[in-house]
């Protein structure tokens, strides 16, 4: 039995009474159309498409929202109570099995094929200068930044030799907790302004080689352009590596070996650059059990070295099995 309260069912059934109307809200209520392709579909002129529209919108039938210079209609489906969802299902039942709406049902494939196919005109036009718009648009590989969404939400993060706080900040949303640490007092004040009010993120002092974090309490380790400062890069990853959850990862970005001698000077690099052979040696003398370099491509006005990204998995622990007795 179909209960709807007054004057909602008489609403609801005055709209769906008209034949148009019902043919109307099939077509919307798997796709979401504009007036104009309603109008391709239905094969009727935009002053009675709207006219209906009007009429099933204030019914509660369809919803809109505004896409450019048109707005896209669609059947408010989820919205509608179940007393309404029966009885639209009741109506739709006998609709679909009309001639008239089997033809709309089959220029709406037609409608969205076509959608498709301007696309795939856009692309063809523009697949030479694709990378140029898209960065004008949306910046420089801003997919990367997404990617930051692949981070388990309840993980702990640790940004070992934070500098300014730019890397906390962007992973704060995505994770639990997020501890930044560095050992100058003037990058530990920048990185509290811009962290202010970042509820979870903590800033610390301390250096790589005596990380002021508690053993096995992070998810994940971040050295970014760090590495290069470090006397001791051996006793920096084991700290990395004591702090870390068993198969827990830390990520070191940095150089690629480099002869760009005036860093000593300009910048206080200690070492110029590693390689990969170079990494995994003191990546397994940390105690970590794999470790995984990737040269980074460049990206578009970057006058520096060659970055590379280095996963180091720490290594599960197991019990050895005991023999048989």
């Amino acid at each position: 039995m179909i209960t709807l309260t007054a004057p909602a069912v008489f609403d609801r059934l005055a709209a769906l009474s008209d034949a148009t109307r019902a043919r109307l809200l099939a077509c919307l209520e798997r796709h979401e159309l504009t007036v104009g392709e309603l109008q391709e579909v239905l094969q009727l002129p935009q002053s009675t498409v709207s006219r209906h529209l009007k009429a099933l919108a204030d019914a509660g039938w369809v919803s809109s929202r505004e896409s450019g210079p048109s707005n896209r209609y669609r059947m408010t489906g989820r919205e509608l109570d179940a007393a309404a969802r029966r009885l639209w299902q009741a109506v739709r039942d006998d609709v679909v099995r009309q001639p008239a709406a089997q033809r709309d049902l089959a220029r709406v494939h037609e409608v969205l094929a076509g959608r498709h196919e301007k696309s795939q005109e856009f692309f063809a036009s523009v697949a030479g200068q694709w990378d140029r718009l898209r960065t004008e648009l949306f910046g420089a590989r801003p997919e990367l930044f997404a990617l930051l969404g692949l981070l388990d939400p309840s993980s702990t993060v640790a940004d070992l030799g934070c500098g300014t706080g730019q890397l906390a900040e962007a992973v704060a949303p995505f994770v639990h907790r997020i501890i930044a640490v560095d050992e100058s007092a003037a990058m530990l004040r920048a990185a509290r302004t811009r962290l202010h009010g970042v509820a979870n993120a903590e800033v610390r002092q301390g250096t790589l080689e005596a990380l002021p974090v508690v053993a096995k309490t992070v998810d994940v380790a971040v050295m970014s352009l760090v590495l290069p400062y470090v006397a001791a890069p051996v006793r920096a990853l084991a700290e990395a590596r004591r702090v870390l959850r068993p198969g827990g990862r830390a990520l070191i970005v940095d150089m690629l070996p480099h002869e760009h001698e005036e860093y000593r000077q300009t910048m206080g690099h200690l070492w110029l650059g590693f390689d990969a052979v170079q990494l995994a040696q003191w990546a397994g003398d940390a105690g970590f059990a794999d470790a995984r370099v990737h040269a980074l491509p460049s990206l578009p006005g970057a006058k520096g070295p060659t970055l590379f990204s280095a996963v180091l998995i720490a290594d599960v622990r197991r019990r050895k099995k005991q023999p048989p007795r």
